[in-house]
């Protein structure tokens, strides 16, 4: 049996979901209050950029795959309008759940459909934006799920993956202290799951680089593939097109 990593560890591949939907159905009622602590609000200001840099406008057909708690649908939905259609979807129920009931709350009565982002259940060059926002590492087969997001959008069509990246060197110290230190400090004390944020810290290690998922995105058929780093490379944003 194949294996995979689930942060430092080495896992057989069929037992990594299972383990990320464990870490998710934990955290999932304290998500965005340690967002908003671990990023110090930052994370809305990169989502924010996502959007400005998704072309979603009035009658945009857009779906955002691992949505979460459901900030960047509720953003592209306002720009999308009541002519476009946007998705929320995510593989795990509790936290497609809270992003159900957050957008309803907001007025928002957009579609959502639990699915693996490995087997979208989407038509062929359908999408105009497919957008994935810190979901990308914690998936098991990435280039496979990159080539679905391909897959669902039409001629023309953008996809844009903001995912945590390779920090600049010069503050790789402080980071690490921060991500290995003070992220299970404040797991524990917040959403009462240390193991949780040692994960995240452990997983943002193993995924690829700037460069190297530009590459992934490349092998995926995705083309003019080009990045942002936001707050000095602990972030970046990645738009590919299909043409």
């Amino acid at each position: 049996m194949a294996e995979t990593h689930f942060g430092f560890q080495r896992v057989r591949e069929d037992d990594k979901a299972e383990r990320v939907a464990g870490v998710f159905d934990s955290v999932a009622t304290r998500y965005d209050l340690m967002n908003d602590l671990m990023s110090g609000g930052l994370h809305r200001l990169w989502k924010a950029f996502t959007v400005g840099k998704s072309g979603v406008h009035a009658g945009s057909r857009v779906l955002d795959v691992a949505g979460g708690s459901g900030d960047l649908a509720r953003a592209f939905a306002e720009r999308a309008g009541p002519t476009g259609e946007v998705w929320l979807t995510d593989i795990n129920r509790s936290m497609l759940a809270i992003g159900r009931d957050r957008l309803l709350d907001a007025g928002r009565a957009l579609p959502v459909a639990q699915c693996d982002a490995e087997r979208l259940p989407f038509p062929s060059d359908h999408f105009d934006c497919v957008s994935v926002a810190f979901g990308l590492r914690n998936m098991t087969h990435k280039g496979a799920a990159l080539a679905e997001m391909r897959r669902v959008l039409r001629p023309g069509g953008r996809l844009l993956v903001l995912e945590f990246s390779k920090v600049w060197k010069p503050l790789a110290p402080a980071y690490d202290w921060y991500s290995f230190k003070v992220l299970p400090w404040l797991g524990a004390r917040v959403a009462s799951d240390a193991a949780a944020y040692r994960y995240l810290a452990e997983s943002i290690r193993m995924h690829p680089g700037q460069e190297e998922l530009r590459a992934l995105m490349e092998q995926a058929g995705l083309e003019g593939v080009e990045y942002w780093n936001l707050a000095a490379g602990v972030v970046a944003l990645h738009r590919g097109f299909k043409y």
